[in-house]
């Protein structure tokens, strides 16, 4: 998962706290004592987290707390509530629209921090979504920039513009823009130079490519590793361009993310994307109460719907790759799900996407092993027959001759074809409890009340004042960020 520390220290914090006998100020000194170090670790400013610590201590004061109002529920909404406080500037970025007339998105940021490859993946993702993107090479500065764009616009399949003889970016970008009008592209994405450092010879070339193309939106992309560094550098370009939006790259693996996002958002920029690796589908939407939901267990469950649906080629059947998780979980079932999670993304991401899954199948920095395995099952699961794969329960359906058949076809030792079995059973089991379908339409359902009351940590139902607790906690955070 994108800050998979961060999220484990907050959660963490919360179930200790749910665990008190007495939810007194000691323990909720320990509780936001254990946010602050969680946040700290991440890279969050320090004068961000002071300031949030105070408000949730304000607000959960039981001078303060109407009554009746149970404590822990209190804190748990604070931190929510100061979490996305943090990471929301308060601002709506530009939209692109399909169809009417051409959008154009300009790119900007320092070399090295993955703006061609980000340019690729966000013309992917809106492709996905519909739109006729195109790229266009404007970086005549880096040697071999428009092979880059070229090679990862190919991959892709999204036409590219670019030239190796002329030097004038302005006149590249132009051509590009005008080729594209004409071939009625509607989203035309410029990848612009970086340099290793803000100096002027960047801002002026920002400068001279804002006014020529007129963009609709100047998205400024920026390195997650750096952390509060990224408060500077965003400044600094917003300045020189009309920056309306911001990337943050290279999520994935670093501490200094939650640094980089709370910095970010201290400029007023809007956040809109968040790269999570190195490959082109590795782009997720960021949007701040799902992300926090996520990073405090709760989960995304319209995030991971969308990704579903995202994943399948307009060349390739919808039933083989979108599994549907409502009725019965079979190994054929579970085999989808892995297609579908190899192309969504890292494995770790998708499955904090479900609450209370993360933890239980994916264990800390093992995401590379999880992928092994993943691999290792749909191997095995293809020697099996079709009525192995689609039958309810097999685990008695598989003899012990069924499963040294099966291990032989696929080449794996026995042991193998019983750990898939084992786990097909656990997976089954967990999301037993989550409908998907339903939780992604009916946010505040009581069935969705219901099925977050099954996977949340035990005891915690209780400590948040049980159904009605829970749906008040759900209403407070459907109103944060609108």
């Amino acid at each position: 998962m994108v800050l998979a520390q961060l999220g484990e220290g907050i959660t963490a914090a919360l179930s200790r706290m749910c665990r008190a006998t007495v939810a007194d100020d000691a323990a909720l000194t320990t509780c936001l004592d254990d946010v602050s170090r969680a946040l700290l670790r991440a890279d969050v400013r320090f004068e961000s987290v002071r300031a949030a610590i105070h408000n949730v201590k304000s607000t959960t004061n039981p001078s303060t707390l109407p009554p009746g109002v149970d404590r822990r529920r209190a804190v748990h909404k604070a931190i929510f509530a100061e979490l996305c406080h943090m990471l929301d500037p308060g601002k709506l970025p530009f939209t692109p629209t399909k169809g009417n007339k051409p959008n154009v998105v300009m790119f900007v940021g320092l070399q090295g921090s993955g703006k061609t490859t980000t340019c690729a993946k966000h013309a992917a993702y809106h492709r996905r979504k519909g739109f006729a993107p195109a790229l266009v090479c404007a970086d005549t500065f880096r040697a071999g920039a428009f092979d880059q764009l070229k090679q990862n616009a190919s991959k892709a399949k999204i036409p590219f513009y670019g030239s190796y003889t002329e030097s004038d970016p302005v006149k590249i970008a132009m051509k590009g823009i005008d080729t594209f009008k004409n071939e009625r592209c509607d989203l035309i994405i410029v990848d612009t130079s970086g340099r290793h450092r803000q100096e002027d010879a960047l801002f002026e070339e920002m400068r001279q490519l804002s006014e020529a193309t007129k963009p609709d939106l100047v998205i400024f992309v920026v390195d997650a590793s750096i952390g509060q560094a990224a408060f500077d550098q965003a400044l600094a370009f917003k300045k020189s361009a009309p920056v309306g939006a911001v990337i943050v790259t290279k999520m994935d693996g670093h501490a200094k993310g939650g640094g980089a996002l709370s910095a970010v958002a201290a400029t007023r920029s809007p956040v809109i994307f968040i790269g999570t690796g190195e490959h082109i589908p590795d782009l997720e939407p960021f949007d701040v109460k799902p992300f926090v939901s996520r990073l405090m267990g709760m989960g995304d469950l319209r995030g991971l719907v969308d990704k579903f649906n995202d994943v399948v080629p307009d060349d390739e059947d919808n039933d083989e790759l979108v599994p549907d998780l409502t009725g019965d979980f079979t190994l054929k079932t579970m085999r989808q799900m892995f297609k579908s999670v190899q192309r969504v993304g890292p494995l770790g991401q998708v499955l904090s996407m479900i609450p209370g899954l993360s933890a239980r199948f994916m264990e800390k920095g093992k995401e590379k092993e999880g992928q092994a395995k993943m691999k290792r099952y749909m191997t095995i699961m293809a020697s099996m027959t079709r009525k192995e794969l689609e039958f309810t329960n097999p685990s008695t359906l598989m003899t012990e001759s069924r499963i040294v058949r099966v291990a032989r076809g696929s080449g794996r030792p026995l042991r193998d074809v019983a750990e898939m079995l084992e786990e097909h059973k656990r997976i089954a089991k967990a999301l037993s409890k989550l409908p998907l379908k339903k939780l992604a339409n009916n946010n505040n359902s009581r069935e969705t009340l219901k099925v977050l009351g099954n996977v949340l940590p035990p005891g915690m139902m209780n400590h948040l004042g049980g159904m009605h607790g829970l749906q008040s906690m759900m209403k407070q955070m459907g109103a944060q960020g609108k």
